[in-house]
């Protein structure tokens, strides 16, 4: 019987009330369904933070909120985004009319205690609320994000959107010892039609970056919108584990506005149906090489 470590994504950095009124986007709401998602059996929380006024960042003094709200009610694995979303303290506004991603405030998300951080060792194009956002992940850049995790015992979440991010920049940092074995690798697809360069959902499309995968990696499944459902189920059957919530999928259902909890409680009716059980947050630490709180 395989232990199956659930992540729980509750925020993200594009998705908005307006879209959602369930989305949990001040540190209070977050913590709050954080901790639900926690005990329909979440292990790993992926964090995003938003500014009071909700648009996205990445500062520090948000997280460390974010992080002790979550602390003080549950031993969930805390995980802060270097990615930080598509608005707010994260654009940079270019003399050509596009905007950039600002890699100096993703660096912040390495300054808030988290266990771990999502690496998105890439550049590619997000196009999200009429605006083209350039996210520019030079391999310099890839490097300097991989020395401060390292330098703050941060362990990476190496976040991949198709083959070519396994077998570039995710496959030389860790061949030149910027993470410990297993290598604990998220794989997002669906997220096509935001992510220039990203890869749709099909089984044929995962089977084939699992095979890619450096040795001694775990990987994670996230499923964009529809995708999740599929994604995730195929991943488990996989012998994979899984990432749900309003990050990557509004709806339970055709018309049905999700929350957190209920997208964690599904994928773990899932697990169990499958015969495996999912991972409590200290062996998720066990699986993963860190240390226990």
């Amino acid at each position: 019987m395989a232990k199956v470590i659930v992540t729980v994504a509750p925020t993200g950095g594009m998705a908005s009330k307006a879209q959602n009124h369930n989305l949990p986007t001040q540190p209070g709401e977050i913590a709050e369904s954080v901790h639900k998602s926690w005990k329909e059996g979440a292990a790993i929380a992926a964090l995003h933070a938003r500014r009071p006024d909700d648009e996205a960042t990445c500062n520090a003094e948000i997280y460390r909120d974010i992080n002790r709200r979550i602390r003080e009610r549950c031993d969930i694995i805390l995980n802060n985004s270097t990615g930080g979303g598509s608005s707010g303290d994260m654009l940079v506004p270019r003399p050509d009319g596009l905007f950039e991603s600002s890699f100096e405030e993703r660096l912040k998300g390495c300054e808030a205690g988290a266990e771990m951080a999502t690496f998105d060792g890439m550049t590619f194009a997000d196009v999200h609320g009429g605006r083209e956002i350039l996210v520019v992940t030079t391999p310099s850049r890839c490097e300097a994000l991989a020395k401060r995790m390292q330098e703050r015992g941060i362990k990476p979440e190496w976040e991949v959107f198709g083959p070519q991010h396994i077998l570039q920049d995710v496959t030389r940092l860790i061949e030149k010892g910027y993470d410990k074995p297993p290598y604990y690798i998220n794989m997002v697809l669906g997220a096509d039609k935001g992510f220039q360069g990203a890869m749709p959902y099909s089984h044929d499309i995962l089977a084939a970056m699992i095979r890619m995968l450096p040795p001694q990696s775990i990987f994670c499944v996230s499923g964009i919108g529809p995708a999740q459902l599929p994604a995730t189920t195929q991943a488990i059957l996989l012998g994979g584990h899984v990432r749900v919530g309003l990050e990557d999928n509004n709806y339970y259902a055709r018309g049905q506005l999700a929350t957190n909890e209920q997208l964690v409680a599904r994928t773990v009716r899932i697990i169990k149906e499958l015969n495996h059980e999912p991972a409590s947050p200290a062996e998720a630490r066990e699986i993963l090489g860190l240390k226990a709180v």
